[in-house]
């Protein structure tokens, strides 16, 4: 690649979307997070509010307590959805879903 054409190139942004009931948020929902910063321009942190479990916080809560988090990283945001995620994720711009998987009836979940 020539001088001049590698300047016109630039860099793709990235934005992932983690998406979740956060109910609460718990360390390894953070280290998910903190890992994504690092290879991901932008992370939005997606807090479900309808949805089959009974959480036990209610959704303004939840919301409340993942923004407390993460208030000093400006490429992390949070907000609230409803509905289905691929639709929320072009409405979000997003290239990619972040889901952590603590065993192997989660991945079995999530795969359904």
């Amino acid at each position: 690649m020539s001088q001049s054409t590698s300047a016109n190139v630039s860099k793709l942004h990235t934005k992932i979307l983690y998406p979740g009931t956060f109910d609460p948020i718990t360390n390894g929902h953070v280290d998910l997070v903190m890992r994504a910063t690092k290879l991901f321009d932008e992370v939005v942190i997606a807090v479900a509010s309808g949805h089959h479990k009974k959480p036990l916080f209610n959704f303004e809560e939840r919301v409340a307590l993942v923004e407390a988090e993460f208030a000093d990283l400006p490429q992390v945001s949070v907000v609230g959805f409803e509905g289905l995620l691929v639709e929320f994720m072009r409405a979000q711009g997003a290239t990619a879903v972040l889901r952590g998987l603590r065993a192997m009836s989660d991945f079995e979940y999530e795969f359904q």
